[in-house]
C-alpha cells in the first residue's frame, strides 16, 4: 500500500506550486481543522489569482464545519458540501487581498490590484491564495478600508442587500432587525438606517449600545422583551436568528409588510410562498444574488463612512481552530476576520 503525505504547513510556502490553507477533511468540532498545505490554485483564462490578506470565519463556515444546519436542511446542503466527508476543504466565503496573476482573457485587472471579492458556496478563503472569476462578486477595494476593513463588510452587507432587494426600504419605513448584533444584523441596521428607515433592533442586553451606535432608533432586549407579544407592527422584519417564522410575528407585520427570512428552516421555506400570499405582502427565505456594481457600491458606502465594519475579534490563519471555537459560542459580535500572513 502506498502512502501519499501531503506538504506541511512549515513548507508549504516555499513552493511555488503549493500554499497554506486552513483544511478540514471531515466534519466536526473546530478541532477538525488544521492548517497545513495544499495545492495552489492556478487561474482560469477569466479569473485572477489573489493573494489572501483577510477572510472571516461566519456562521456559514461554523453550520458547514459542524453540520448545525436549521431543522431539515442538511439533506439540502450535503448535496454540494458532501454527505459524510466534506467536499470542499477550505472554508471561508470571503477573502480581500492583492492580485497576484491574471488570465489571458482578464482586462478589468491587473497583479498589483487591492481586491476585495465573495466566493460564496465555493468557499475557499481560509488560505494564501484563492480565485475569482473576472465576472464573478469582485471588487477593487477602497484605498480608505484596510484588507481587515474591507472583508469584515462582505458576508454581512452582501447578505442584507440581497434580501432588501425584496422589500422597499425608503425614509420612515418601519424596519425591525432581529439579531441586530451579528455579521448580518449590524449591517442590515446600518443599511436599513442609511436609507431613511427608522430601525428597531433586536439583540441581548450586553449588545444594545452596540446596536444603538448603529443607527437603530430603539433596541428591545430580547432576554427583558418579547417584540412579537405586543400590537406593535413594521413594515420589514429581518430575521436573522431563526426564531421568529412566519407564524410568530404575522401579527407583527404590517399589512403588505414584508417578512425576509435570512435563517430558517425547511419548513420556513416551503411555507414562504403561501405565507405571502396570507399576508398580503412578501415573505421570503431567499436573497438576490448582487451585480458587481451593487458590491462596488456596498464596499464604497463602508469607505465613506455611512456604514462601518464591525469587527469583534481578528486572529492569524495559524490560530483558525481559536476563531472556530470563538463563533461557535454563538456570541460573536460583528465578524470575526482570519488575517493571513
Amino acid at each position: 500500500m502506498t502512502t501519499t503525505t501531503r506538504p506541511s504547513a512549515a513548507t508549504a510556502s516555499a513552493s511555488t506550486d503549493t500554499m497554506r490553507a486552513a483544511e478540514y477533511r471531515r466534519f466536526g468540532p473546530p478541532e477538525v481543522v488544521a492548517v497545513t498545505g495544499v495545492p495552489k490554485p492556478a487561474p482560469a483564462p477569466d479569473e485572477l489569482l489573489v493573494r489572501v490578506h483577510a477572510s472571516t470565519v461566519s456562521v456559514a463556515d461554523h453550520r458547514i464545519r459542524s453540520r448545525r444546519v436549521p431543522r431539515g436542511l442538511w439533506p439540502l446542503v450535503a448535496l454540494t458540501m458532501g454527505v459524510f466527508r466534506p467536499r470542499v476543504h477550505v472554508l471561508g466565503m470571503e477573502a480581500a487581498g492583492t492580485v497576484e496573476a491574471v488570465g489571458a482573457e482578464v482586462t478589468r485587472f491587473a497583479p498589483g490590484d487591492e481586491v476585495v471579492l465573495m466566493r460564496g458556496s465555493r468557499f475557499g478563503g481560509h488560505a494564501e491564495y484563492v480565485t475569482a472569476r473576472e465576472a464573478g462578486t469582485v471588487a477593487k477595494k477602497p484605498a480608505a478600508l484596510s484588507f481587515e476593513e474591507a472583508v469584515a463588510v462582505v458576508f454581512g452587507g452582501y447578505t442584507a442587500v440581497s434580501y432588501f432587494g425584496h422589500a422597499e426600504i425608503g425614509e420612515g419605513t418601519r424596519v425591525l432587525v432581529n439579531g441586530a448584533s451579528g455579521a448580518v444584523g449590524t449591517m442590515a441596521v446600518q443599511l436599513a438606517a442609511h436609507r431613511g428607515a427608522v430601525v428597531t433592533g433586536v439583540t441581548s442586553g450586553r449588545n444594545v449600545e452596540l446596536v444603538r451606535s448603529l443607527g437603530a432608533a430603539r433596541v428591545i432586549d430580547y432576554e427583558t422583551e418579547d417584540f412579537a407579544a405586543g400590537d406593535e407592527t413594521w413594515d420589514v422584519i429581518v430575521e436573522c436568528v431563526g426564531n421568529a417564522p412566519y407564524p410568530r410575528v404575522a401579527d407583527s407585520l404590517a399589512p403588505g409588510g414584508a417578512l425576509l427570512l435570512v435563517i430558517t428552516d425547511l419548513a420556513g421555506m416551503l411555507r414562504a410562498k403561501r405565507d405571502s400570499r396570507r399576508s398580503g405582502g412578501v415573505v421570503t427565505a431567499s436573497g438576490a444574488a448582487l451585480t458587481q456594481e451593487q458590491f462596488a457600491d456596498l464596499l464604497e458606502l463602508a469607505a465613506s463612512g455611512a456604514i462601518r465594519p464591525v469587527i469583534d475579534r481578528t486572529y492569524d490563519l495559524d490560530d483558525i481552530v481559536e476563531a472556530h471555537r470563538y463563533v461557535d459560542t454563538g456570541r460573536k459580535r460583528g465578524s470575526v476576520v482570519v488575517r493571513v500572513p
